[in-house]
């Protein structure tokens, strides 16, 4: 192409600017959406890179920094507990919201050395605990309470939805011939043989035998 249609073609191009910009009205254009801080659990696995911190979500590829925003830094704390500042890769479930490129995390309910991501649980889920010495482990939801002690036979009892207020979730049940309480509160739990922190302190009593752990809702 000669240099002086070249010339023409740019002239054409820059005079047709001022048109394009007088069809953009900046009241046309729509408006952006307010970030929904609404928290909601994120599931993912959270590593330092450098000195960030990031994340990246399960079955996805993308990262996100990682900003700790509950009070007194505790989400942070509890992931230090188990590995964080030693460079360890953590698989979390923890409570916040993205705004950006970053997911700001207010609260842990689950967390653990494995950076792998784990397999959910059942869709009618709504808590899991467990504790040690002896070995125990409960699943609550749907329409029943699963639980199992090291040495004793599985148990299993109707369930009925307990909802967290005021922190503290309690459930009681009476059925054939067995007795349970169920009391999960909302504090910081470490269960060091098993490396993980979790949101919630549980107790479990079965007919008079109270056992402690650590739970986290599904």
């Amino acid at each position: 192409m000669k240099p002086r249609n070249v010339a023409c073609i740019l002239s054409l191009a820059l005079l047709s600017l001022p048109a394009l910009a007088d069809e953009v009205n900046i009241a046309d254009l729509p408006a952006s959406k307010p970030v929904d801080t609404k928290p909601r659990l994120a599931y993912g696995q959270v590593l330092r890179y450098g000195d960030k911190l990031m994340f990246a979500p399960c079955r996805d590829r993308s990262f996100v920094f990682f900003e700790d925003v509950s009070a007194d830094g505790q989400v942070g704390k509890a992931l230090d507990l188990i590995g964080l500042a030693a460079g360890k890769k953590l698989y979390v479930e923890l409570l916040g919201f993205v705004e950006h490129d970053r997911l700001k995390a207010s609260q842990v309910n689950f967390a653990q050395t494995d950076g792998r991501c784990q397999v959910p649980g059942a869709s009618d889920e709504a808590w899991r605990a467990s504790g040690n010495e002896p070995g125990w482990i409960l699943a609550a939801g749907g329409e029943r309470v699963q639980f199992k002690r090291q040495g004793r036979p599985e148990v299993v009892l109707p369930y009925a939805s307990a909802l967290p207020e005021n922190g503290v979730a309690n459930y009681r049940v009476a059925d054939g011939g067995h007795a349970l309480t169920l009391r999960f509160e909302q504090k910081l739990c470490h269960d060091r043989q098993a490396n993980s922190v979790f949101g919630w302190a549980a107790s479990v009593t079965l007919d008079g035998e109270t056992l402690h752990g650590c739970a986290w809702q599904r």
